[in-house]
C-alpha cells in the first residue's frame, strides 16, 4: 500500500497569529507533527501543503518535502481538508505518481502517542475499511445517551432518540470523539466519492494522557502547560 502523508499548514491564522510556526516548548508547533511523521516506517512519502513562504522555509529546514505551493484559493478560512487533499493527489498524478491512501496529519494536534501513525496504518490495512480516524472516549457525563436537546415544545428529549434514560453509568455504551491527530482514507474514496470518510469508518484510540487541539489562545496556554509537565 502506497501511502501519502499530508501535513496541511496554511498561513493567515487569525486566532493565534503565525500559529503553525509559533514556538511551543522552544520549537515551532509544526515540528511536533513533522517529527511524528518522520518516525513512521509505513508512510511512503510525507509532504507539507502550504501557501505561506515562512511556513515552507521552517518545514524545509526541518527536512520535510514541499513539492508545491498551495494555491491561495485553497488556503482560506473555509477551505475544506478534502479540497487540500485532492489538490495534493492531483499534483502527484500529473507527475505520474499515484497513492493508494492518504494520511492527514494536522499540526494543531502536537501530542500524539508513540507509534500512533504506524499502529493506525496497520489497523487500517487489516480491517479493509474506507477510512480510519483517531479518537478519544467521551467522558461519561457527556455521553450522548445522557445528553438532552429541546423538542418542538421546548421540552427536553434524549439526543440519541432513546425514550428511557440509561440510569447506570456502567450500562452506557462507549462513545468517541475525533481528536484530530490523524485521518487515513483510501484515495479512491476521496476522488470518486468526494468524501474523507466513505461508508466504513474504523478508529484507533489515542491513549496519550496529554491532549489539546490548538485553535484558540486558551488552547495554546493548555499546550504550554502540557509541555511544562512533560519536561519535569
Amino acid at each position: 500500500m502506497k501511502i501519502l502523508g499530508i501535513i496541511p499548514a496554511r498561513g493567515g491564522s487569525k486566532g493565534i497569529p503565525k500559529k503553525n510556526i509559533k514556538l511551543l516548548g522552544g520549537k515551532p508547533l509544526l515540528h511536533y507533527t513533522i517529527e511524528a511523521a518522520k518516525a513512521s516506517k509505513l508512510l511512503s512519502k510525507v509532504i507539507l501543503s502550504s501557501d505561506d513562504p515562512e511556513i515552507i522555509k521552517v518545514a524545509e529546514k526541518a527536512g520535510l518535502e514541499v513539492p508545491f505551493i498551495r494555491p491561495e484559493n485553497l488556503a482560506q478560512d473555509d477551505t475544506p481538508s478534502l479540497a487540500v487533499i485532492k489538490h495534493a493527489l492531483d499534483f502527484f498524478k500529473n507527475k505520474n505518481e499515484e497513492f493508494d491512501t492518504i494520511c492527514l496529519l494536522q499540526v494543531t494536534s502536537p501530542f500524539r502517542d508513540n507509534n500512533l501513525i504506524d499502529d493506525a496504518i496497520e489497523k487500517f490495512k487489516n480491517e479493509g475499511i474506507d477510512c480510519l480516524i483517531s479518537v478519544r472516549e467521551v467522558p461519561t457525563e457527556f455521553n450522548p445517551h445522557w445528553i438532552f436537546e429541546p423538542d418542538e415544545h421546548n421540552q427536553l428529549k434524549i439526543s440519541t432518540g432513546d425514550k428511557k434514560i440509561i440510569s447506570r453509568r456502567q450500562e452506557l455504551p462507549k462513545a468517541f470523539y475525533r481528536d484530530g491527530a490523524l485521518y487515513i482514507t483510501r484515495s479512491d474514496v476521496i476522488l470518486k466519492q468526494n468524501s474523507l470518510y466513505g461508508s466504513s469508518i474504523g478508529y484507533i484510540e489515542s491513549k496519550n494522557d496529554y491532549y489539546v487541539n490548538i485553535d484558540t489562545p486558551k488552547d495554546w496556554k493548555e499546550a504550554e502547560k502540557i509541555i511544562k509537565k512533560t519536561k519535569r
